[in-house]
């Protein structure tokens, strides 16, 4: 469907964790939620479209000498060049549109020395205001606007290899109408309620030690982070392995997060080596669904890679996730012998569909392959539902969800937004005992009943006024 890109603008909140969340270098206690607006003609008609992210320290770039400020400044950066170059864009569809915008910010980031997973943040949160502008518009759920030709979607566009195929035919018939919530075990997460100290104890009815999680909400599939000291990180599985085989059905499954923690193949296969052959844990790690991003990205997608896979064929199915930056980073790791690539929705949408596209195509083949969902700690009112609207249309079952159990539901929003949420997603989000909703997961499952059939998952109109609007020009 023709379209132009006629304005923009950006709205922010301050959140605050409920607990710390600690993955790799960051500790996350507060955290800035952007929200940008398009405003679009779609087939001549006036449409519009929003998309939401938290701005996380220390994972768009792994420094860890850079100030919070400096980082929370750089993504704005990136967001506020990708809206403001946007507005003016005229295309034939969506996907015409966004490979216009994709070029522009990858051309100006080499220019200014901006890596391209932060650079193509800011093109993902263009390209699903824009996802969700036509999905509106033509009344389309997004699998079906990307299967029937709506966003004008190619998969052959991004992989060559996928020329004369279509989404129609590389793409699940249906969306899952469940998926199961993998739990984020962070690193300073406590496994037991009777471990945690009594002044930092939460009331706000919500579950917080590993135990009260698997309890409350019947989890069965858990990401666990490793930081790659074999000591802490032995005595830290032992522990979390307990608890699991303890509280959680026979059934249960985990990934592990290397976080980048190393720095070659050779140290990486020495730690697995010593975790996996550890009497006490052996057992567990029959359970394994697949290893994320042990390797550092300045190494991960060397060609020393590809030799070290070549020395250990008997590896666990290792993927990336912050290495799958551009729209070639998943070809390049594949011939390295990775076993796939996670999908986030920051680093996104097409890209990620084109990947689980491509998986697809090479099943057909007898390749095995790995797509995983993971999360930027996802929040309501509009960031997590279009998440999920893409996990069920891409059909991964086991999808990462942390961002109900780092933050006290939507607690922090305007009872406006509150309401809006509960009304249009009842089976999605329920009522806590404090009276605000939050993510609802039972039998470690999560309905998406409420997500599939709207346009772009979300399903009303969020009202932006109560949030701060910043300018678009860099500051």
């Amino acid at each position: 469907m023709p379209l132009k890109i006629t304005a923009a603008s950006i709205h922010q909140i301050q959140l605050k964790t409920r607990m710390p969340f600690k993955y790799g270098i960051a500790t996350m206690t507060e955290v800035p939620m952007v929200f940008i607006r398009l405003e679009t003609e779609v087939d001549g008609r006036p449409s519009w479209g929003i998309a939401s992210d938290l701005l996380p320290p220390k994972w768009f770039t792994k420094v860890p000498d850079d100030p919070i400020d400096k980082e929370i400044a750089d993504m704005l950066r990136v967001i506020r060049r990708a809206l403001a170059r946007s507005i003016g864009i005229e295309a034939p569809t969506a996907f015409d549109a966004w490979h216009t915008i994709y070029d522009q910010q990858t051309a100006w980031a080499k220019a200014e020395k901006i890596a391209p997973l932060l650079a193509h943040f800011g093109t993902s949160l263009v390209e699903r205001a824009l996802i969700e502008s036509v999905c509106r518009a033509a009344d389309r759920p997004l699998g079906q606007a990307l299967c029937d030709g709506t966003l004008g979607f190619e998969p052959g566009a991004i992989h060559p290899v996928l020329a004369k195929r279509s989404a129609a035919e590389l793409l699940p018939e249906q969306p899952l109408s469940k998926v199961l919530a993998r739990h984020t075990i962070g690193l300073a997460d406590p496994l037991s309620a009777d471990a945690i100290p009594e002044d930092e104890r939460l009331d706000d009815s919500l579950p917080q030690s590993l135990d009260q999680c698997i309890q409350a909400y019947g989890l069965r599939h858990f990401k666990i982070k490793i930081n790659g000291n074999l000591d802490t990180d032995f005595e830290r599985l032992r522990s979390v392995a307990s608890a699991v085989e303890q509280h959680a059905p026979g059934d249960y499954a985990f990934s592990l997060d290397g976080n980048e923690q190393f720095k070659s193949v050779d140290a990486f296969q020495s730690h697995w080596m010593r975790l996996a052959g550890d009497t006490k844990l052996a057992p567990f790690f029959k359970h394994l669904l697949f290893v994320e991003q042990p390797f550092h990205r300045d190494i991960a997608l060397e060609d020393s890679v590809g030799d070290g896979f070549d020395n250990w064929p008997d590896r666990p199915p290792i993927i990336i996730d912050e290495s799958d930056a551009t729209i070639k980073s998943l070809p390049t790791a594949l011939a390295l012998g990775y076993a796939g690539t996670s999908h986030k929705n920051c680093k996104g949408i097409f890209k990620g569909v084109a990947n689980a596209c491509l998986f697809n195509a090479r099943r057909e083949g007898g390749h095995v392959s790995v797509m995983s969902g993971e999360d930027l700690c996802n929040v309501g009112p509009v960031a997590v539902i279009q998440d999920l609207a893409v996990m069920a249309t891409l059909g991964i079952e086991s999808v990462e969800r942390n961002g109900h159990h780092y933050m006290a539901g939507l607690s922090q929003f305007p009872d406006i937004t509150q309401r809006q949420v509960l009304d249009a997603h009842a089976g999605l989000y329920r009522n806590s005992e404090r009276d605000w909703p939050t993510l609802e997961i039972r039998d470690g499952r999560i309905d998406l009943g409420s997500v599939n059939n709207q346009p772009f998952g979300t399903g009303f109109v969020l009202d932006l006024s109560p949030f701060e609007e910043t300018g678009l020009a860099e500051e």
